[in-house]
């Protein structure tokens, strides 16, 4: 009866996974047949190239800095739009759409919002008067348009997880609260964010590895420029297996990643099983 699902797994992610690795220790290039053991000498190289260490530091960017915006925003939302009403619903779904969008579609919205010569947003800025702005020109500015659309994206997530668990808290909780002296951001604080808790650790790991995996969005609307100034772990990875043709080299940033991602997830599932436990 397993059998089916396990060879499906075995194929497509236990295979490719031990062979990434082991191409990881090559010099192949990813066309030829010319393949040789290397050892770590991949990974000595991640350590001492400042074009990796750059991705990285924006993969960490990305995806930390992605998720504390969907956080905040996101629980904002879900106790703006908390309880019936059809004006909430509809608030709700508009809210969410962006999530079953493409980030291929979302990135190239954006690109037409912010682009230089035919911008949206510098049509309004020489309609006030000003010169247009090239704001995928700098290297901070294109990371934070980044961050901003992968934010306004999947905030909807967030959102409807926190949804299902405000729905989850019981009234009398909140009037007992209310009775005790609690209100507003007293509320908040004392009463509603500590039994969030497990609605929290979801939704940090579910946007966190979204954020830490970014792909899409980079490659529409930067490109990994201005250089390699925007580039993601995920984005280098591409670039230098197809672009420089070391398939070796490429893996080794893949298992860097992979390691990153495990580790992250590891530590906020853990997270999650104590506050659980706890709550």
């Amino acid at each position: 009866m397993y059998v089916p699902a396990l060879l499906l797994f075995g194929v497509f992610i236990v295979y490719p996974l031990v062979r990434g690795v082991g191409i990881a220790f090559t010099n192949w290039d990813g066309y030829t047949d010319n393949e040789s053991f290397v050892g770590w000498a991949n990974f000595r190289q991640l350590l001492t190239d400042s074009v990796f260490h750059t991705a990285l530091r924006n993969t960490l960017v990305y995806g930390f800095g992605c998720t504390l915006l969907q956080q905040v925003i996101g629980l904002a939302l879900a106790i703006a739009l908390d309880g019936g009403g059809r004006a909430k619903s509809v608030a709700r779904a508009v809210i969410y759409l962006p999530v079953l969008v493409s980030p291929v579609v979302m990135g190239m919205m954006y690109y037409f919002l912010v682009q230089y010569d035919r911008g949206a947003l510098n049509d309004v800025v020489t309609g006030l008067g000003f010169d247009r702005v090239a704001w995928l020109s700098s290297s901070t500015g294109a990371v934070v348009i980044i961050v901003a659309v992968n934010t306004l994206q999947f905030v909807g997530t967030s959102m409807i997880i926190y949804l299902a668990g405000l729905q989850s808290i019981g009234t009398e909780i909140n009037e007992a609260a209310e009775i005790d002296g609690a209100r507003g951001w007293k509320l908040l604080r004392l009463v509603t964010i500590p039994l969030l808790k497990p609605a929290i650790v979801s939704s940090v790991i579910i946007n966190l590895i979204g954020g830490l995996k970014l792909f899409d969005v980079i490659q529409v609307l930067t490109g990994g420029g201005p250089g390699y100034a925007t580039q993601s772990v995920s984005t280098l990875i591409g670039r230098t297996y197809f672009g420089q043709q070391a398939a070796g080299y490429a893996s080794a940033m893949g298992v860097a990643l992979f390691v990153l991602i495990a580790a992250v997830s590891v530590v906020l599932i853990m997270r999650m099983e104590r506050s659980g436990r706890t709550s």
